[in-house]
């Protein structure tokens, strides 16, 4: 007898959507937790609190907290993000994603690195991260024999934005809109990344 098959459903299956998003909370509550306190500070349980979860769930889906963090002290994906955009138009588009991810999501992924001496030995691994991940990659996109200092100094000015606006509060940047900040800061940030050309200077 012929035995009939099916084609496999490519919708992902509900608890592998569950999964996801649950790894995702996890993932967002201990990069909050690491932006206000040291690594040695955190512990599971309040990772799990933040998160809606529970301790024994973290565990399952990330093995230890050394594997935990190691996740969120990558800055790969957030690099992504940040870097998106042609690099005529590169300054601008990175201010304006300073300035959506605090006021979507209520954190800056830059800004981790503000914290690194809290966190001793793994403040280490979030500097190398950074510098790979973000200067280094950026570095790697711009022409010229000083490309590496013009990286630095193009995210320099982004994370003092994401200082001012996340940490100092100023009350003025918070309340312009942010396409408006985005012209006004874009091209200061665009004059490291393509220096003479319009829109740089």
């Amino acid at each position: 007898m012929r035995t009939m098959t099916t084609s496999p459903d490519r919708t992902p299956a509900p608890g592998r959507r569950d999964a996801e998003a649950t790894k995702a909370a996890i993932l967002k509550a201990a990069r909050k937790l690491l932006a206000r306190q040291a690594h040695a500070d955190i512990t599971l349980k309040a990772v799990a609190e933040r998160a809606g979860v529970s301790p024994p769930l973290i565990l399952k889906y990330f093995g230890n907290k050394d594997a935990l963090f190691a996740r969120v002290m990558s800055f790969d994906t957030d690099a992504d993000d940040l870097l998106d955009a042609p690099l005529d138009e590169l300054g601008r588009h990175m201010v304006r994603h300073v300035l959506s991810s605090q006021r979507e999501r209520g954190a800056d992924p830059l800004l981790r690195i503000a914290f690194a001496p809290l966190h001793g030995d793994h403040g280490e691994i979030l500097r190398a991260n950074f510098r790979a991940q973000v200067t280094e990659r950026l570095a790697a996109r711009l022409a010229g024999d000083d490309a590496g200092l013009r990286a630095e100094l193009a995210v320099a000015a982004l994370v003092g934005l994401g200082v001012m606006y996340g940490i100092a509060r100023g009350p003025h940047l918070r309340e312009t809109d942010a396409d408006a900040v985005a012209d006004r800061y874009g091209p200061a940030v665009q004059a490291q990344l393509t220096p003479g050309r319009a829109g740089g200077a």
